[in-house]
């Protein structure tokens, strides 16, 4: 490998020819000319980009910053509406936690965002590398950013063979090595779109990676192959009952979730508790259940669940009834339901 002084100035020669435009991004013409992106919007990509893909995010963020084009409209909003936003995005804590973040930044912060990594930290729901894109996207901190694809590329361009989890450490600090003090945000983003259009998990395209002659995986022609990961944990399989009700005026039976646990703060269809042995059937009222054709599955980080939809018509007095159900609203999960009882 040669000098690692090299290596950033050989990425950002490259991302000023080819960066992803990115409906949250500064691309780096018009960073040149001194703009920046707003905090609030390196935050909101940040957030939902979490777990998910940049193509399942490019519309949630267009539709957040539409509704809510700032942090203060986004601390002022009802939380079933931002619920309901994020419906199908997953991993719902992390809505919980926006919400949260956002009335801080709004109410308690005048509306600005800290502007160092270790005081956004402090902020709910922000960890190191949400903390460091945006200290270093915005605010031009040179702050370290490691998500999976900086991980890879790092892993690769020094041949780290050991497995992650526990060469995360070793990452981090080479990928510091190689953060310069000039441009830290750009040098951030070039490596995400490296890994996520060159050096990618299967197939490196390695010709054409402007890190190639840096790269001591390329040289050692093990380049694909890394990084190693330990084995994955087997996941077990949870099962439970769901129950979708209709009234007689046609409104749907849905309950919001606990603010805990999974799928917490969501609306959703009465379910039983979760378990790895099915639970006893025990709907939420009597009435003439019908056990829908199509078992719903569904999988999480954790674990992979089982639900058998049941059917039912009758009345909801006393208990949350929608009127203006939508199906748009719901989680993964719930959606799943809802289409698992159409048949019935």
């Amino acid at each position: 490998m040669r000098d690692v002084a090299d290596i950033s100035p050989a990425l950002l020669a490259w991302y000023d020819r080819n960066a992803r435009v990115l409906p949250w991004r500064t691309g780096p013409e018009d960073h040149a000319k001194g703009l920046r992106t707003a905090p609030y919007r390196v935050w909101l990509s940040e957030v939902m980009l979490q777990q998910t893909t940049v193509a399942a995010v490019r519309n949630y963020f267009r539709d957040f910053t539409t509704r809510w084009p700032t942090v203060t409209d986004l601390a002022q909003a009802e939380d079933a509406d931002v619920m309901a936003a994020w419906a199908g995005l997953g991993y719902y804590a992390r809505a919980r936690n926006l919400l949260k973040c956002a009335r801080v930044v709004a109410f308690d912060l005048g509306g600005q965002f800290p502007r160092t990594a270790q005081e956004l930290q402090a902020l709910p729901g922000i960890g190191p590398y949400t903390a460091a894109a945006i200290a270093s996207i915005a605010f031009d901190a040179p702050a370290t950013v490691v998500d999976g694809n900086v991980e890879r590329v790092v892993s690769r361009l020094f041949a780290l063979t050991d497995p992650l989890p526990g060469t995360r450490p070793e990452i981090a600090r080479l990928a510091g090595q190689i953060t310069p003090q000039d441009r830290p945000g750009d040098h951030a983003q070039a490596m995400m779109d490296l890994g996520a259009t060159l050096c990618t998990p299967r197939n490196p395209v390695c010709a054409l990676c402007p890190l190639e002659a840096h790269c001591e995986a390329h040289a050692q022609g093990i380049a694909a192959s890394l990084p190693v990961k330990a084995p994955k944990k087997v996941k077990p399989t949870r099962r439970g009952h769901a129950y979708v009700l209709i009234g007689p005026a046609g409104e749907v039976l849905v309950e919001r979730r606990p603010d805990r646990g999974l799928l917490g703060g969501t609306l959703g269809f009465p379910t039983s508790d979760w378990a790895e042995e099915r639970p006893a059937f025990a709907p939420p009222l009597e009435t003439d259940w019908q056990e829908a054709a199509t078992e719903v599955r569904h999988t999480f980080t954790h674990f992979h669940l089982i639900l058998t939809v049941h059917t039912g018509l009758g009345h909801v007095d006393g208990m949350t009834g929608n009127n203006a159900f939508s199906p748009d609203a719901l989680p993964t999960l719930m959606r799943k339901v809802w289409e698992a009882a159409q048949p019935a």
